[in-house]
């Protein structure tokens, strides 16, 4: 697989997590997938573990980032959940991993069109633009 293709299993999986028992720790919930997905090459399932685990442990200094840069009548409950997978795998990915922002952007664009609602993409598109912006230049 290629890092599109990893990241979007990585998106997936921060997707179902929000559907997932909150008593599995998240080493049992990245087995899980990778075995519900069949999943055996090891960059992916390195690339996976690596972002689950790093948004996991940057989660609230990533919902503050996206709370900060939506309209302030606004909660995380409002953001749906795929937009949201979408956003925190994208923060993670710009502001922690270092990965270059204009990638991670296009990718995410890539994978709202492919799973988001008409809105999606430019939602998205607004608040990394904006993170950015703040955090980047």
């Amino acid at each position: 697989m290629n890092r599109s293709q990893n990241r979007e299993q990585a998106f997936k999986l921060l997707y179902s997590m929000t559907f997932l028992d909150e008593e599995l720790d998240i080493d049992e919930q990245i087995k899980l997938f990778l075995d519900g997905e069949n999943l055996t090459n090891k960059n992916t399932i390195e690339y996976v573990n690596s972002i689950i685990k790093g948004v996991d442990q940057h989660n609230d200094e990533i919902v503050n980032l996206i709370l900060k840069n939506i309209r302030k009548e606004w909660t995380i409950d409002r953001i749906s959940k795929i937009d949201l997978a979408l956003l925190k795998l994208s923060i993670y990915e710009i502001k922690f991993a270092k990965l270059p922002f204009k990638v991670v952007i296009n990718e995410a664009l890539e994978l709202s069109k492919k799973y988001g609602d008409k809105k999606s993409k430019s939602f998205i598109n607004g608040v990394l633009a904006s993170i950015v912006k703040e955090e980047v230049v």
